[in-house]
């Protein structure tokens, strides 16, 4: 009894996707991502939604870079053609991505238009096509994000038949935002906000389809409600909380992984971060782009709006460089 207990316990902790950071546009690009793997070694990151055309006709290097200390990493792509996905996919397994995670779940009306996000939600038979032809094209997983529900999908069979559809075309990890979303008469910030949040639902799912790996994105801002929701999931996904308040992340390794490993002052996540940036800005990057993410990063400790006042006024400048962001850390020292 007790060994099997232990190994279903190993196989938990094992989960690539027991702690997951979202996919946030403008928000968790390369500089966010390697700022939070200073702090997590087993976090799961997501990039920013990249919708196929850019990737197809684009900048590949400017859309699909990113610092190899970030992985495991997930490239999330924005579209609806099958062919087109597929094609990213492989791009994405070629380029070094760990997964690809197909975005049915932004409300944006911009991407609306082009049947990308949330609006998916209304043809599952179409996403399962679209998660065929990926998975088809790559060796690595693919999964799909998506909400409990869009407009007048109400109810939770509605819910379940998307996932059931999807997963009969062989997709085994659904992340699910916990909220509906409305694509009329609400902003992209009032989906985040103001649909209610209905863990219940989630859970539901699991309980309903235990051979699919289900992990939970939504309100989610503590340590603590994040290891109660794994008592019933697989995994949980972090979003904004991560963002407004890095420091976060230093005990997700020992809270949620079993982790012995030291967890890092703030001041040490500071100069790594630092160093980083300096090497960025020898190769053309600019300090205000890298900046801004560390702004939350002391945020209720003494010297905190020291330290984000500094930043404000002095990253932005042409000359800026990592001893102006060494410079904004020591509004905290003193």
């Amino acid at each position: 009894m007790s060994d099997s207990r232990s190994a279903t316990s190993e196989q938990t902790l094992s989960n690539p996707w027991r702690f997951c950071l979202a996919p946030m546009m403008d928000w968790s690009d390369r500089h966010c991502r390697y700022l939070w793997r200073l702090m997590s070694k087993q976090a799961r990151l997501y990039s920013e939604m990249v919708v196929t055309g850019a990737i197809l006709h684009g900048d590949r290097q400017r859309f699909l870079n990113f610092n190899q200390e970030e992985h495991p990493l997930a490239l999330q792509l924005g579209g609806s053609d099958p062919q087109e996905l597929a094609e990213c996919s492989a791009i994405a397994e070629q380029w070094g991505y760990d997964e690809v995670n197909l975005n049915c779940g932004c409300p944006s009306d911009r991407v609306q238009k082009g049947k990308i996000g949330a609006v998916l939600m209304k043809e599952p038979e179409l996403v399962a096509e679209c998660f065929a032809a990926m998975q088809q094209r790559c060796a690595i997983p693919v999964t799909v994000k998506h909400r409990i529900g869009v407009d007048d999908m109400e109810d939770y069979d509605a819910l379940k038949h998307f996932v059931v559809t999807v997963a009969d075309a062989g997709c085994r990890t659904f992340i699910v935002h916990a909220r509906k979303a409305w694509l009329k008469g609400l902003s992209p910030k009032e989906n985040r906000e103001i649909p209610p949040l209905d863990y219940a639902a989630v859970v539901r799912l699991k309980q309903e389809l235990p051979q699919l790996n289900i992990v939970i994105n939504g309100g989610l801002n503590t340590i603590e409600q994040c290891s109660n929701l794994l008592r019933d999931l697989d995994g949980v996904m972090v979003g904004r909380e991560a963002y407004s308040n890095p420091y976060l992340m230093a005990n997700v390794d020992q809270a949620l992984f079993g982790s012995s490993a030291a967890i890092k002052s703030r001041i040490e996540v500071a100069e790594a971060y630092a160093d980083y940036c300096e090497r960025q800005i020898a190769e053309g990057a600019r300090l205000h782009h890298m900046s801004r993410h560390v702004l939350g990063l002391f945020a209720g400790q003494p010297g905190g709006r020291l330290f984000r006042r500094y930043l404000s006024e002095h990253a932005p400048k042409a000359d800026a460089n990592a001893d102006t962001l060494r410079a904004a850390f020591a509004q905290v020292r003193s």
